[in-house]
Protein backbone atom coordinates (compact mmCIF):
# COMPACT_ATOMS: atom_id res chain seq x y z
CA UNK A 1 0.00 0.00 0.00
CA UNK A 2 1.13 3.57 -0.57
CA UNK A 3 2.32 4.27 2.95
CA UNK A 4 3.29 7.92 3.00
CA UNK A 5 -0.20 9.14 2.32
CA UNK A 6 1.04 11.05 -0.68
CA UNK A 7 -0.50 10.40 -4.08
CA UNK A 8 1.85 10.16 -7.02
CA UNK A 9 2.33 13.83 -7.85
CA UNK A 10 2.29 14.88 -11.49
CA UNK A 11 6.03 15.25 -12.01
CA UNK A 12 8.23 13.91 -14.75
CA UNK A 13 10.94 12.16 -12.68
CA UNK A 14 11.29 10.83 -9.14
CA UNK A 15 14.37 9.87 -7.13
CA UNK A 16 14.60 6.37 -5.64
CA UNK A 17 13.98 7.73 -2.14
CA UNK A 18 10.76 9.40 -3.30
CA UNK A 19 9.60 6.23 -5.03
CA UNK A 20 10.35 4.18 -1.93
CA UNK A 21 8.26 6.57 0.17
CA UNK A 22 5.41 6.44 -2.35
CA UNK A 23 5.26 2.66 -2.66
CA UNK A 24 6.34 1.66 0.85
CA UNK A 25 9.49 -0.26 -0.05
CA UNK A 26 13.13 -0.06 1.02
CA UNK A 27 15.66 0.98 -1.66
CA UNK A 28 17.45 -2.39 -1.54
CA UNK A 29 14.17 -4.18 -2.30
CA UNK A 30 13.52 -1.92 -5.26
CA UNK A 31 17.06 -2.40 -6.59
CA UNK A 32 16.68 -6.19 -6.21
CA UNK A 33 13.40 -6.13 -8.11
CA UNK A 34 15.10 -4.19 -10.90
CA UNK A 35 17.59 -7.04 -11.21
CA UNK A 36 14.77 -9.60 -11.34
CA UNK A 37 12.15 -7.86 -13.49
CA UNK A 38 13.40 -6.55 -16.85
CA UNK A 39 10.38 -4.23 -17.14
CA UNK A 40 11.72 -2.20 -14.19
CA UNK A 41 14.44 -0.19 -15.88
CA UNK A 42 14.66 3.34 -14.53
CA UNK A 43 16.73 5.89 -16.38
CA UNK A 44 19.77 7.46 -14.80
CA UNK A 45 20.44 11.16 -14.51
CA UNK A 46 23.78 12.86 -15.23
CA UNK A 47 25.00 11.99 -11.75
CA UNK A 48 24.21 8.30 -12.36
CA UNK A 49 21.26 8.21 -9.94
CA UNK A 50 18.11 6.27 -10.78
CA UNK A 51 15.17 8.38 -11.86
CA UNK A 52 11.69 6.93 -12.23
CA UNK A 53 8.72 8.02 -14.29
CA UNK A 54 5.09 7.56 -13.31
CA UNK A 55 4.68 4.49 -15.56
CA UNK A 56 7.57 2.79 -13.74
CA UNK A 57 6.01 3.58 -10.36
CA UNK A 58 2.78 1.99 -11.57
CA UNK A 59 4.73 -1.11 -12.63
CA UNK A 60 6.45 -1.24 -9.24
CA UNK A 61 3.03 -1.17 -7.57
CA UNK A 62 1.89 -3.97 -9.87
CA UNK A 63 4.92 -6.09 -8.96
CA UNK A 64 4.35 -5.34 -5.27
CA UNK A 65 0.71 -6.36 -5.62
CA UNK A 66 1.64 -9.62 -7.33
CA UNK A 67 4.28 -10.49 -4.74
CA UNK A 68 2.71 -9.24 -1.51
CA UNK A 69 -1.05 -9.39 -2.10
CA UNK A 70 -1.48 -12.22 -4.58
CA UNK A 71 1.50 -14.10 -3.06
CA UNK A 72 3.26 -14.90 -6.35
CA UNK A 73 6.86 -16.04 -6.24
CA UNK A 74 9.40 -13.97 -8.19
CA UNK A 75 9.23 -16.48 -11.05
CA UNK A 76 5.44 -16.59 -10.91
CA UNK A 77 5.24 -12.79 -10.99
CA UNK A 78 7.60 -12.74 -13.99
CA UNK A 79 5.31 -15.18 -15.80
CA UNK A 80 2.21 -13.15 -14.91
CA UNK A 81 3.84 -9.95 -16.16
CA UNK A 82 4.84 -11.69 -19.41
CA UNK A 83 1.26 -12.91 -19.79
CA UNK A 84 -0.10 -9.40 -19.19
CA UNK A 85 2.36 -7.98 -21.70
CA UNK A 86 1.44 -10.55 -24.35
CA UNK A 87 -2.27 -9.92 -23.87
CA UNK A 88 -1.76 -6.15 -24.01
CA UNK A 89 -3.39 -5.64 -20.62
CA UNK A 90 -0.36 -4.61 -18.55
CA UNK A 91 -1.27 -0.89 -18.50
CA UNK A 92 -4.88 -1.61 -17.56
CA UNK A 93 -3.80 -3.98 -14.79
CA UNK A 94 -1.28 -1.44 -13.46
CA UNK A 95 -4.00 1.22 -13.32
CA UNK A 96 -6.39 -1.20 -11.62
CA UNK A 97 -3.81 -1.96 -8.93
CA UNK A 98 -3.04 1.76 -8.49
CA UNK A 99 -6.76 2.48 -8.15
CA UNK A 100 -7.07 -0.25 -5.53
CA UNK A 101 -4.08 1.16 -3.63
CA UNK A 102 -5.67 4.62 -3.63
CA UNK A 103 -9.00 3.22 -2.41
CA UNK A 104 -7.24 1.41 0.45
CA UNK A 105 -5.36 4.60 1.33
CA UNK A 106 -8.59 6.61 1.36
CA UNK A 107 -10.29 4.00 3.55
CA UNK A 108 -7.41 4.13 6.02
CA UNK A 109 -7.49 7.93 6.12
CA UNK A 110 -11.27 7.99 6.59
CA UNK A 111 -10.95 5.47 9.42
CA UNK A 112 -8.40 7.73 11.11
CA UNK A 113 -10.71 10.75 10.73
CA UNK A 114 -13.61 8.76 12.17
CA UNK A 115 -11.49 7.72 15.17
CA UNK A 116 -10.44 11.32 15.77
CA UNK A 117 -14.05 12.47 15.64
CA UNK A 118 -15.17 9.69 17.97
CA UNK A 119 -12.45 10.56 20.51
CA UNK A 120 -13.33 14.25 20.25
CA UNK A 121 -16.96 13.38 21.00
CA UNK A 122 -15.96 11.27 24.02
CA UNK A 123 -13.85 14.08 25.43
CA UNK A 124 -16.85 16.39 25.69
Amino acid sequence: MVTSGEPIAPREYYAISEVCDLVGLKPHVLRYWESQFPILTPSKNRAGNRVYQRKEIELILLVKHLLYTEKYTIDGAKQKLAQLRRSGSMAAESRRVLDREMIELLKAELTEVLEILEHAGEAR
